[in-house]
């Protein structure tokens, strides 16, 4: 399978901004999808975003868009998530994970995954 290793999770104001990055190292040629996902105090998993290596095309769950951005850089086997505005509501552990799906209609569902990270906290506070 493939490990994937995040970080840049922390403490963060409202209003301000951080950057996880997630990188994967193993059998990374089955991970033509790379997803983020949260799972916030109460809450269920919940996806974030998303990125098809053969497309390179983000994909943002609709209520975080214009906040959230995905990136992908292939050559580092590694994907990042780039948090702005964010708000006490952002507050959850991440996860990353990859997958061999290859439609976007897909990147949502948890089980396109087939490895997951062991999350990164990220705390936003007022």
């Amino acid at each position: 399978q493939v490990r994937l290793v995040e970080s840049g999770g922390g403490l963060a104001q409202t209003g301000g901004s951080l950057r996880l990055s997630c990188a994967a190292s193993g059998r990374t040629f089955t991970a033509n999808a790379m997803g983020w996902f949260r799972v916030a105090p109460g809450k269920d998993r919940e996806f974030v975003a998303g990125t098809l290596k053969s497309t390179e095309e983000p994909y943002v769950a609709e209520s975080l868009k214009g906040r959230f951005t995905i990136t992908r850089d292939t050559a580092k086997n590694t994907v990042y998530l780039q948090m702005d505005s964010l708000k006490v509501d952002d507050t959850a552990v991440y996860y990353c994970a990859a997958g061999t799906v290859n439609r976007s209609f897909l990147l949502w569902r948890p089980s396109s995954y087939h490895s997951w990270g062991q999350g990164t906290q990220v705390t936003v506070s007022s």
